[in-house]
């Protein structure tokens, strides 16, 4: 196979190191993240949960005493959907195999989970609750 060689002048060097330059300032800029609206505050009463889809990703929202909180829906052990199983006050546990994990932190309260589940940022306007998964 012939190899072809590109002439580089030192205009289309200087226009080359401006791309490259601008594309790494922008890898490490922080960008807005999107929220998207998933419920309404009416509609879900302290105590509850509902399984909402943002941007693809499988996320339980939870209310708790009046606070609005959001994590994936995924239990850290094994894969399990943790909508399924069980709310009281602060805590999910999965339906499989009985883990249990702070809906407010994510963190694991109890074995077989050793690891957190991701957890989200939600934020209410007026009667709307938006969630983040940036």
């Amino acid at each position: 196979m012939q190899q072809r060689r590109m002439r580089v002048t030192p205009g289309t060097a200087c226009a080359l190191a401006t791309l490259l330059e601008t594309l790494c300032a922008n890898k490490n800029r922080k960008t807005m993240p999107e929220f998207y609206q998933v419920a309404k505050v009416s509609e879900m009463s302290p105590g509850t949960k509902k399984l909402v889809e943002v941007d693809f990703v499988p996320v339980l929202l939870f209310n708790v005493a009046g606070e609005f909180y959001a994590m994936e829906d995924v239990c850290t052990h094994d894969g399990g959907p943790l909508g399924e199983g069980w709310f009281s006050g602060d805590e999910i546990e999965c339906p499989r195999h009985g883990a249990r994990f702070c809906v407010k932190t994510g963190e694991p309260r109890c074995m077989p989970a050793v690891e957190a589940v991701e957890c989200y940022t939600v934020k209410v306007e007026g009667d709307d609750i938006l969630v983040s998964v940036d």
